[in-house]
């Protein structure tokens, strides 16, 4: 089973990263209006945030195995309308757009239910690891797919692009969905949805280290939003040009690859301050884009930061599904994945008018400052500091000591 689950997320997230290239190349092809593309490439996130709550409720209810399959097949769908349209010449905005949004309804529920599916099939003792692997391909795919998109679209056009993604959704939607986990107990009359929903953010609200990390997350997508869009244009202008900007680039991704990979082998005994301190290394590449350090240090300053993602990512996945009731996971983790997925389309839209106002500088600077106290400040909640780390507060009462160090050696320092 848990071949199936590593396989089924390989698949979905390839194919998860092979729509964007797919669509920007499909409108380009149709108009060169960039209102256009920032629409139709929009059309996804909306009901994506608009249906996520909706969605942890859901996963919550339903064997996330089954939650995976409709997902997945959804998506599958909307892509094979897609590329049935371009395939006979069709080039609709209205339908490219229409589509894309019901892909991200799909996204709204299947996302909440893949946390659950892995604390299903996978023991507690090999969490981090399968997480870790998950974290390995998403990021792999990440970085082959774009190359994969446009090659398809230049040599046989971007119909034959999106036919690929809805071939690799639905062998992700058969994978994932063969797999078998165990029912939900039966414990009387379900409760009304909107219980449900205040019963998620009760489990929230009663852990604070959980909703102040997670706000931190949200500050580290919302300034990875402005170096996105700040970083490009100061290497164009200011570090060489384009060539600049690559070389940043793909130090990042070499980082977060070797983070995801060392995420299991260290010997981490506080994991929350692991996260969090993996958070806070975004500093870096913010302070050396400000001072316009040379393009060696700022690849490598965001070669480290991304290390510090990659390490934080399995980590928090296996925290979270240690510390949170199995039977809430669907709904606290769609409020972590609302915070993420909305922050950092909003850095990206307010970067420009933000840095015309204070200046790119001051506002790299600012932001640098402000993601590392966002982040380490889920450090000074005692209960953060316990999180993950085996101990009670009653046991470390009765110890006589602050509730920090491990009673007994954590998941992540198992092989």
């Amino acid at each position: 089973m848990t071949n199936r689950l590593l396989i089924g997320r390989c698949l979905s997230a390839l194919a998860t990263a092979l729509i964007p290239t797919t669509l920007t190349l499909a409108v380009l092809r149709a108009t060169d209006d960039g209102a256009a593309l920032g629409l139709v490439l929009a059309s996804e996130m909306v009901p994506l945030l608009l249906l996520l709550p909706a969605g942890g409720v859901v996963a919550d209810r339903l064997r996330p195995e089954r939650l995976a399959l409709l997902a997945d097949l959804t998506r599958c769908l909307s892509q094979a309308a897609i590329a049935a349209e371009l395939l006979l010449g069709v080039y609709r905005l209205l339908d490219l757009a229409l589509l894309s949004a019901l892909a991200g309804a799909a996204i709204a529920f299947g996302s909440p239910a893949v946390p659950r599916l892995v604390v299903a099939v996978v023991p507690g003792e090999g969490r981090l690891r399968m997480n870790a692997r998950i974290g390995v391909v998403t990021s792999l795919s990440a970085v082959v797919a774009p190359a994969i998109a446009g090659t398809i679209t230049l040599v046989a056009g971007p119909g034959w692009a999106a036919a690929l993604t809805a071939a690799l959704f639905a062998c992700s939607a058969l994978t994932l969905g063969g797999i078998r986990t165990r029912g939900a107990a039966a414990n009387g009359p379900r409760a009304p949805f909107l219980r449900d929903l205040g019963d998620g953010w009760r489990e929230i609200r009663t852990r604070p280290w959980f909703l102040t990390s997670v706000l931190g997350h949200g500050v580290w997508h919302f300034m990875a939003g402005l170096f996105l869009t700040l970083g490009p244009l100061t290497a164009v202008r200011e570090l060489g040009g384009e060539a600049s900007w690559m070389v940043i680039v793909q130090s990042g991704t070499v980082g977060l690859v070797l983070g995801v990979f060392a995420a299991p082998r260290l010997p981490v005994r506080r994991p929350l301050v692991a996260v969090q301190a993996g958070a806070a290394c975004y500093l870096l590449p913010m302070v050396a884009l400000a001072v316009t350090a040379p393009v060696g240090a700022v690849a490598g300053a965001y070669g480290v930061a991304m290390f510090g993602l990659g390490v934080l990512s399995p980590l928090w996945e296996t925290l979270v599904a240690e510390e949170l009731p199995e039977t809430a996971l669907g709904r606290v983790r769609s409020f972590d994945q609302l915070i993420s997925f909305a922050s950092r389309p909003f850095g990206l839209a307010v970067a420009v008018p933000l840095a015309g106002v204070t200046g790119s500088a001051a506002l790299l600077l600012a932001g640098g400052v402000l993601v590392v106290v966002a982040n380490l400040a889920a450090v000074a909640v005692p209960a953060g500091r316990r999180a993950g780390t085996g101990r009670t507060p009653a046991q470390a009462a009765a110890s006589g000591e602050e509730a920090v160090t491990p009673a007994q050696p954590p998941v992540r320092r198992r092989r």
